[in-house]
């Protein structure tokens, strides 16, 4: 009998399972018997375990946005398929313009193909690469081989159809199409003055201390810490030596320029160094390990860079090119041959000079032709991404400036936004404004007449008082906007916000807001890590023996490569020390611990304690493999990004291999990749004219327009310029087409193998 009942539940939906059990137990407690709870008992184990799979398989399914074209939905037994959408234009990365190629089959199995222009607001998602299409507005539908009274007909059944909304466009497609236009470029001047560059062919590390040394006191002991450094460096009052611990080796010098030596002696008080601190990676270290091969020591109080070799430099030849790049260093380093000069890429800058050993200077505007013609498949092909005029470039400058979307909950986010402060507010002015900052906290608080104005991980608050409470912002005074890159809080002119309705904002972030600049003419535009100015820290001790160290972001010595797959950049690599750079590492928390120290940042090349990522400009972190958006800390409730609106999937289907998507609103369908019997063609090869025509690729080039049912050859009949026109048009639809799947396959690969990356 249990058998029975149990097979009974196991065959019905969960939600059906708590219906049908809940209503036995209403219905008489009596016949709801002993056999029915032990039922009951093992159905809702293999229930729960049913729906911790169901969510498993969700979460996995969920990284799957882009879910490939051409797509395809049935109703009342008739079909629409619609082939990927040809971008005329995206105004300020929000309104999607676009052609659409479909099939339209209705339920008396006659078809026919059509073309429409389509007007959509987008959603983007960032850390997934895609963009979600809202409120979709058919602007014309056109069926060429159909006449007057039929096309009605034929219009009222698409629209019955036609998704309005919900559906998912990988952001590489629609680059892919951009390109190919006039893209949006907002340019600002940057600070491209050279930091100070070492070299050196031996172990060595940058030894980067913020300005004048921050010492705080370490109790019970005759020691002190350096606090603005980004290495463990300690000082010895009474020999006046400071220690520094590299790894696993200790080196000593009275002066922070050295010169440096290896010590097996430590002072008697780093036995004392207190548990449970920040210095539980540095009492390992004592007593002191036996001294091996000492690194040198580079010392910089202003922002630097260090180029390392594993031993005397070597290089290869570019083939194709008069360049040889530099095969045993990390650094990115070039020799042109013509000009006998060497080239270094910093933060998405390129300095040259003479010699390794400087003085360099910048060299963006008179960087050799060659670098652009740097091979795809070469080893040093991730720098084109900086070689202005490339298409890895104008890709870059494109992510950059596309705004990372999301619709904030106004209630809800504002019973959790908080502003702390190091005593009472204090207020910094903005240079060439009447605006003030805050300086006394790591929040981004601007002062602007009586208003205060708080950019919170990309949504703006206001309040009459510094401290709130805050509310969440409609919009935002046209002066924030005029904030020069000059001002550590710069970056908050990368966050707009709209309201969507009574209860909700929504909030974009461009790239800038994450430090990420678009630099040079409109036409050789790169991106750039940071501002490139050098903003002071903040340094408050009040009633503590030990003092709060708020720097801002740096834009060197923080190894900052960028990612072309994650669109952001990467930081911290080993030679700056175990937390990064100062300025990363006590932006996070200036207060972790009892001494101010943070030691939980962890950079893409190592780390301590965190296997968070970490953005010093935002001043959020994400335990994601990207940690770009500064979304996550929020969660679904206060924060939907573009991804809740719609969840993907793969299936499988008769006619072949296809893909399943569920929406918000509740819809579904498939996307075909195989043969199908009431599909004219479904290898996404089917395109809209300009002239409102429907074209398809031949195999062997060329292309075929649909005519009455039939496609005829147009290879060998164009004539008219306004023809070739319409022929070229396709030649680049195509192009792009086949450009925007190569890159979103290269996502998605770099998506399955955790979103990792390393430098080549």
């Amino acid at each position: 009998m249990i058998k029975k009942r149990t097979k009974k539940y196991m065959l019905m939906g969960f939600q059906e399972i708590k219906q049908s059990l809940a209503a036995g137990l209403n219905a008489s407690f009596e016949r709801f018997d002993f056999r029915d709870c032990l039922v009951y008992c093992i159905v809702m184990w293999f229930a729960l375990f049913n729906v911790m799979g169901q969510q498993a398989i969700a979460q996995e399914l969920d990284s799957l946005q882009d879910i490939g074209w051409p797509r395809q939905v049935e109703k009342d037994g008739a079909t629409l398929l619609y082939y990927q959408p040809q971008v005329d234009g995206w105004e300020d990365y929000k309104v999607l313009k676009a052609r659409v190629a479909f099939s339209l089959t209705t339920s008396e199995g006659k078809q026919a193909m059509g073309v429409t222009s389509i007007k959509a607001h987008t959603l983007v998602d960032m850390d997934t690469r895609t963009a979600f299409l809202q409120d979709i507005i058919y602007e014309g539908v056109r069926f060429p081989a159909a006449d007057v009274s039929q096309s009605k007909n034929l219009e009222k059944l698409f629209i019955t159809l036609a998704p309005t909304g919900g559906e998912t466009f990988g952001l590489d497609r629609i680059m892919a199409d951009l390109q190919h236009g006039k893209p949006q470029i907002k340019t600002v001047e940057l600070n491209n003055n050279p930091p100070k560059i070492f070299s050196s062919d031996e172990p060595a590390i940058l030894l980067q201390v913020d300005g004048e040394p921050v010492l705080a006191p370490i109790e019970k002991t005759d020691l002190e810490f350096v606090v603005n450094t980004n290495w463990d460096l300690f000082y010895e009052k009474s020999k006046k030596s400071y220690y520094l611990l590299v790894d696993q080796v200790w080196l000593t010098s009275p002066k922070l320029e050295g010169p440096w030596v290896t010590t097996g002696k430590l002072p008697n008080s780093m036995k004392k160094l207190p548990e449970g601190e920040n210095f539980d990676e540095v009492k390992k270290m004592v007593p002191a390990p036996k001294p091996t091969v000492s690194p040198k020591v580079y010392y910089s109080d202003s922002p630097a860079e260090l180029i390392l070799f594993e031993g005397e430099p070597k290089y290869a030849a570019i083939d194709g090119t008069e360049l040889l790049y530099a095969v045993n260093t990390e650094n990115d380093i070039f020799v042109d041959k013509g000009g006998n000069l060497f080239f270094v890429l910093f933060s998405g800058r390129w300095f040259s000079s003479a010699s390794l050993n400087g003085p360099w200077v910048y060299a963006g505007i008179d960087l050799p032709t060659d670098f652009s013609n740097i091979p795809a498949d070469s080893p040093k092909a991730n720098v084109l991404v900086s070689v202005p005029g490339t298409v890895e470039a104008s890709d870059a400058v494109m992510l950059a400036q596309i705004p990372t979307t999301a619709i904030v909950n106004k209630k809800e986010a504002e019973a959790k936004v908080s502003v702390s402060y190091d005593g009472n507010p204090e207020f910094r002015p903005i240079a060439g404004t009447s605006m003030f900052y805050a300086s006394n906290t790591q929040q981004k608080v601007i002062k602007l007449d009586d208003e205060y104005y708080l950019c919170y991980q990309a949504v703006w608050f206001d309040s009459a008082d510094p401290k709130g409470p805050w509310k969440t912002s409609e919009k935002i005074p046209d002066e924030i906007y005029s904030i020069p890159p000059s001002s550590p809080v710069y970056n908050v002119t990368y966050v707009t916000q709209t309201a969507q309705s009574d209860s909700t904002v929504q909030s974009n972030a461009g790239g800038g807001y994450f430090g990420m600049f678009v630099m040079g003419a409109a036409v050789g535009a790169t991106i750039a890590y940071g501002t490139g100015y050098y903003y002071p820290p903040y340094l408050f001790w009040g009633p503590y023996p030990y003092p709060i160290y708020r720097p801002w972001p740096m834009t060197y010595g923080v190894a900052a490569v960028y990612n072309p797959w994650t669109g952001g950049y990467a930081m911290g690599r080993s030679v700056y020390g175990p937390y990064g750079a100062a300025h990363s590492a006590a932006w996070y928390n200036p207060a972790t611990g009892r001494y101010g120290r943070s030691a939980s940042v962890q950079g893409w090349y190592g780390g301590r304690t965190s296997a968070s990522t970490y953005n010093p400009w935002t001043g959020t972190y994400a335990h994601t493999n990207q940690g770009h958006s500064p979304y996550a800390q929020w969660g679904n409730s206060v924060a939907a990004r573009g991804n809740q609106w719609v969840q993907t999937g793969h299936v499988s289907t008769r006619g072949g291999t296809a893909a399943g998507f569920r929406t918000s609103g509740g819809r579904q369908g498939v996307i075909a990749h195989g043969t199908n019997g009431t599909v004219i063609h479904t290898d996404n090869g089917v395109f809209a004219g300009h002239d409102g025509n429907i074209y398809r690729r031949n195999e062997g080039g060329g292309w075929s327009q649909y005519n009455h049912g039939n496609w005829s050859d147009r290879s060998q009949s164009i004539s008219s310029p306004s023809q070739q026109h319409v022929m070229s048009g396709l030649d680049r639809s195509q192009m792009s087409r086949q450009r925007g799947q190569v890159q979103t396959q290269r996502f998605n690969s770099f998506q399955r193998a955790g979103g990792g990356f390393r430098r080549r």
